[in-house]
C-alpha cells in the first residue's frame, strides 16, 4: 500500500478527490517504455500540471520531487508568489500576494500527504537524495521536473543537472545503474507521453554523465512535443496565457 493510502489526512483525500473530479483525465502513452525496475522519470513541469497529472495518473508506484518550501507554512507565501505569480500583470500582483498566504495551509496539507520528496537547495539537499535512493530501493520510481527557467527552446527551459547524482548514490548502494525516462506532458492534448530510457553509466566521469543524460532527456522531450499535432504548450513559467507558445510555431 502506498504512503498516500496509509497516512494521508482526511482533508488531503477530499482535496485529491475534488481535483480528480475537475481536472481533465490524462491518458498515458508509452507506458511500455518504463523499465521493469525502478527508474527516474524526467518531464516538463507545465506549471502545476506536471505534479497533478503524475499524482493522479502516473502508472505504478512513484514519488515526486517537490519544492521543500511548499511543505513548510512559513516558507509557502514567498516561494509561491515568486515561482507562480511574479510575472503576472502588475495590477493583479496584490491579489496574488494575498493568494500566496491563503493557499499556505492547503499547500502544507497537500505536499505533506501526497507521495512527495522535498527538494532543498541548502544542506538539507542531503535528505532529498537519501529519501530518493530509499524510495528507489523500496521499488518506487521517482518523478523529477528539473527545469530552471533559463531558455532552452520554445518547449522547455534548461534542466538543472544535479538530479543525475541520484544515479551515482543509487549505484553505490545497490550496484545497479539507474535508468532515466523522458516524459512530455501535454495538458491541452490531455496526454502524458513516456519515451525510451537512457541508462546511467557508472564508469563515466560524473560531469560527463550529467551532461550526456540531460542532453538526451531535453532532446527527447522536445522531439516528442514536435512530433505531435499542433497544440498549445503550457510553459514552465506562469506567464500570461496569450503568450503561451505552440509546439509547431
Amino acid at each position: 500500500m502506498s504512503r498516500g493510502a496509509e497516512r494521508s489526512a482526511p482533508l488531503y483525500r477530499v482535496i485529491k478527490w475534488l481535483v480528480k473530479v475537475f481536472y481533465p483525465k490524462i491518458e498515458v502513452v508509452g507506458a511500455e517504455n518504463l523499465p521493469p525496475e525502478p527508474a527516474v522519470i524526467v518531464g516538463n513541469h507545465t506549471q502545476m500540471n506536471g505534479p497533478i497529472a503524475c499524482e493522479l495518473y502516473f502508472p505504478g508506484n512513484r514519488y515526486t520531487w517537490c519544492a521543500g518550501q511548499m511543505m513548510h507554512l512559513k516558507d509557502v507565501p514567498a516561494y509561491a508568489y515568486q515561482d507562480f505569480w511574479s510575472e503576472k500583470p502588475k495590477f493583479t500582483r496584490p491579489f496574488y500576494k494575498l493568494l500566496s498566504y491563503l493557499i499556505a495551509p492547503l499547500s502544507v496539507c497537500v505536499f505533506n500527504n501526497a507521495q512527495t520528496i522535498g527538494v532543498y537547495h541548502d544542506a538539507r539537499i542531503i535528505s532529498t537524495f537519501k529519501n530518493t535512493v530509499k524510495r528507489l530501493e523500496e521499488g518506487a520510481s521517482v518523478v523529477i521536473f528539473p527545469e530552471n527557467g533559463e531558455p532552452y527552446n520554445h518547449i522547455i527551459t534548461q534542466f538543472q543537472d544535479k538530479f543525475i547524482d541520484t544515479a551515482k548514490l543509487y549505484y553505490r548502494k545497490t550496484g545497479k545503474e539507474l535508468s532515466f525516462v523522458p516524459m512530455y506532458i501535454a495538458p491541452r492534448l490531455k496526454k502524458m507521453y513516456l519515451g525510451k530510457p537512457i541508462r546511467f553509466c557508472a564508469a563515466n566521469p560524473m560531469d560527463e554523465e550529467r551532461r550526456r543524460i540531460c542532453d538526451y532527456l531535453m532532446t527527447e522531450i522536445t522531439g516528442m512535443a514536435l512530433s505531435l499535432p499542433r497544440h498549445t504548450v503550457v510553459p514552465y513559467r506562469n506567464i500570461p496565457r496569450k503568450n503561451y507558445p505552440t509546439n509547431i510555431p
